[in-house]
């Protein structure tokens, strides 16, 4: 499995990788933008955690940029009638905000997702208050499905939940 284009690659979780996830999670700016399971403040042992719990799942990996631990990026398998469906899910350290580096991720995880899990479609929902994961989204082709109005609770506030999906291209071939 080769999941890299130019400077960004995906792989599994490293033991290695506890403290940087752990350096790089344990930011209010990271947090707000990610549902309330992930903690903040965000220590060691939950990096510790979280690597035990991944490390060899097939669809959650570390983002490599250069060489180095930068995020995680995941697809969420989802079942019953929805069993073709996936929801992506990422993170990326403030560091490396605004280097393309998450556009290549999610292109490259969207691309294993419909070539190996055989799903069809790829959706998430980002807040309201997101715009440059909007743009990251948009940049790798998912399209605006819709607003949930007020539909995320995130730190005593509500606020709407801004629908994005992409649709594997050959489906209908």
């Amino acid at each position: 499995m080769n999941l890299s284009s130019d400077k960004t690659s995906l792989r599994h979780f490293r033991d290695e990788d506890q403290q940087r996830l752990a350096e790089l999670s344990n930011n209010e700016k990271i947090g707000r933008n990610l549902r309330d399971g992930f903690p903040f403040p965000y220590t060691l042992a939950d990096a510790a955690n979280y690597i035990s719990r991944f490390k060899d799942h097939p669809s959650f990996f570390a983002i490599e940029y250069d060489g180095e631990y930068v995020g995680n990026i995941s697809l969420v398998p989802l079942d019953n009638v929805y069993r073709r469906t996936a929801e992506i899910g990422y993170f990326l350290g403030e560091p490396y905000w605004n280097k393309g580096i998450m556009t290549s991720a999610v292109n490259l995880i969207t691309e294993y997702g419909f070539r190996d899990l055989d799903f069809v479609r790829i959706h998430t929902g980002i807040y309201e208050y997101n715009p440059a994961s909007q743009r990251v989204l948009e940049k790798c082709g998912f399209v605006k499905e819709g607003v949930f109005r007020k539909n995320i609770c995130k730190n005593g506030q509500m606020f709407d939940e801004i629908r994005f999906a992409k649709i594997r291209e050959d489906f209908w071939d």
